[in-house]
């Protein structure tokens, strides 16, 4: 089973896709204007800007186009929800968003704008700005969402340290998306208070300063997640995929190990931690209807191991 795992992995296309925006990343990184006022930019799931004790956070996430056009409902929603959840990833509080759309007939536009807006008023998120185009030659929809945080609460996606455990934290309640088998939506069927309550679990952690590094666990699914998370805090991880649970709702469906790491978790987030801090992030945790356990460990070196307790496999280096 591991080899099969490890052969998933490495031929997965959005993990494939992730690697590929290195280039890019550093290109800009290296070229771009810098400012005193940035705490951090590339490689955060929210970047950081100063404002005397808080720092402003923004980042920003396009849609597919295929998913526009095959689920405009859905991809209106999800384009408030992967923002919000980049804010809450760092410990931060989602205060506006602002969107692009270009699209081709009123039909789409009208379903898009439906899921826009059934999203915002779930994640209390109020639309403040945007730019419309509805002659487009092609669907486009992406947004921008600002957020804010005390400065010393704030969790970085580039602060994973050697010897940190590694957490995987999921909401368990869920079901298979309408879109895809690979979708693991825990969202559009509750109300706001119960996604909100989860979501908290991050700034409660955030404020007890107990975790080094954060990501939200995105398209790329865990180890898609991990990739960019060692990439930008430049360690490795060793994983025991013995470790990794999958909801029973998802064993019942027949969902093997294989499929589950492959899966858009939504209200799901991976952090490391030092040995003292982890038995209080899975308390805090529970505490808030999230199921947490300990999943592997962060190590020198920039590959990406997986092991059964008995053998190991290099997945992604």
């Amino acid at each position: 089973m591991l080899k099969k795992i490890a052969d998933d992995i490495q031929k997965n296309k959005n993990i494939i896709e992730k690697k590929e925006i290195n280039p890019i990343v550093q290109y800009i990184d290296k070229n771009s204007f810098k400012s005193s006022r940035i705490f951090s930019d590339i490689g955060e799931d929210s970047a950081a800007i100063k404002d005397n004790d808080t720092f402003i956070l923004i980042t920003t996430d396009r849609i597919k186009t295929t998913f526009i056009e095959n689920f405009p409902f859905g991809a209106g929603f999800s384009s408030i929800l992967v923002s919000v959840d980049d804010i809450y990833a760092c410990g931060g509080i989602p205060i506006a968003a602002s969107l692009i759309i270009s699209v081709k007939n009123v039909e789409t536009c009208k379903s898009i704008l439906d899921g826009i807006c059934e999203a915002s008023n779930k994640f209390q998120v109020p639309i403040i700005r945007g730019h419309t185009n509805p002659r487009g030659t092609c669907f486009e929809l992406s947004s921008t969402m600002i957020g804010e945080i005390k400065k010393e609460n704030y969790i970085s996606a580039c602060n994973a340290q050697i010897n940190d455990n590694i957490i995987l934290a999921v909401d368990f309640d869920g079901k298979v998306g309408k879109a895809s088998k690979f979708y693991w939506d825990t969202v559009t069927f509750k109300n706001s208070e119960e996604i909100l309550k989860k979501r908290k679990s991050m700034n409660v952690i955030a404020e007890k300063h107990l975790a080094n590094s954060s990501k939200d666990v995105s398209n790329g699914g865990i180890f898609g997640t991990l990739l960019q998370l060692i990439n930008y805090s430049n360690i490795g991880a060793n994983i025991d995929i013995n470790n990794i649970k999958i909801p029973p709702k998802l064993t019942k469906l027949d969902y093997s190990l294989e499929m589950y790491v492959k899966m858009y978790l939504t209200t799901s987030f991976i952090l490391t931690a030092i040995d003292d801090n982890c038995e209080e992030i899975i308390n805090v945790f529970k505490n808030y209807g999230m199921e947490a356990n300990i999943i592997g460990k962060i190590i020198d070196g920039n590959s990406i191991y997986i092991n059964d307790g008995k053998d190991s496999i290099k997945v992604i280096n």
